[in-house]
Parts: structure tokens; sequence; C-alpha cells
């Protein structure tokens, strides 16, 4: 391969770290004709970009990024697949719902959140993460819980003023 042939292959992997907040760092080696053809499938139907990197090309690529990515130059080694996502948690979904049927693939790392996770042991971590809108929501929710309840209280209470002061006028 040509030095320019290099140096495209690194910039546009650069692109696709820039553009995507997620990637995943996979091992799909020894998957057959077939069954890569069905994880490529279940990668574009739910929006992840999957692609099969030179892992020397890559960390040049996550080199020339912004971005703490040295703890995931470790798992450069053998054969090396990337799952760009825009979601935090499909990736792990799709590695983990295609793992029933096969033995592929292995989570190597991920760069997710701006958190780096090392190993395959960290699937079902990945696949548990709340978005960041998921978050704010529940943050809401629970802002909104004591002031539902005070407002409750306010309402229920008013009656049993009304109440009271409707018995202390009848007594006179």
């Amino acid at each position: 391969m040509k030095r320019e042939e290099k140096n495209a292959i690194v910039e546009s992997l650069a692109n696709y770290i820039r553009e995507y907040n997620h990637f995943y760092l996979t091992d799909i080696a020894h998957l057959n004709a077939a069954d890569t053809s069905a994880l490529r499938r279940k990668c574009f139907e739910n929006q992840i970009k999957l692609v099969v990197v030179k892992n020397t090309l890559l960390k040049r690529a996550l080199e020339q990024v912004n971005g703490n990515f040295e703890e995931l130059f470790p798992v450069l080694k053998g054969a090396t697949s990337v799952m760009f996502a825009k979601s935090a948690t499909i990736p792990a979904r799709v590695i983990k719902e295609f793992r029933k049927q096969h033995d592929k693939p292995v989570l190597k790392g991920a760069y997710v959140q701006e958190s780096v996770y090392i190993g395959d042991k960290m699937l079902d971590v990945l696949v548990s993460i709340k978005s960041k809108e998921e978050l704010l929501g529940d943050i809401i929710l629970l802002l909104q819980s004591p002031a539902r309840n005070v407002i409750s209280a306010l309402q229920s209470g008013s009656t049993k003023l009304h109440g009271v002061l409707e018995t202390l006028s009848k007594k006179e």
C-alpha cells in the first residue's frame, strides 16, 4: 500500500472518530462470509458503521484526533474491526444479540461517552449504560417528585382547611 493510500485511510478513520461519538473495537476474524455479511447487515440496520482496519493505521488516526485514547493502544493487536455509532449502547446490544448464535465478535475495547472500556467482560456494562438524554430525564423526574408531593399536600390540605372552616362557621 502506498503512503498516499495509507494517509487517506488514516484521514478517513480520523473523520469517523470525530463524527461518531462512540466506537467499539472488536475482533470478527474467523467469521465466514455469510456470518460477516449478517453482522454487517445488523450494523447497517442499527446505523452502525463497521470498518475493518489495520491496527497501525487506526493508532495513527487516534493520535491525530483530540482525545485520550492511549488506553486503547494495547488492544490494537490481531484482527480489528471498528463499530462507529452515534448511540452509546446500540453496538453493545448488537454484539450481544449476534453472539447468541455466534462466538464472535469479541469486544476488545470501546470508547463510550468519553470513557474507555477494555475487554470483553465489559460488554454487559456497556449494554446497561444510559445515554445523556436518559440520565437527564431521570434527573428531571427525581426533581419533579418532591414538587408533586408538595402540590398534592397543599391541594389536599386546602380541602381539609375548607372543611374545618365550614364546620367552625356552622357552630356559631
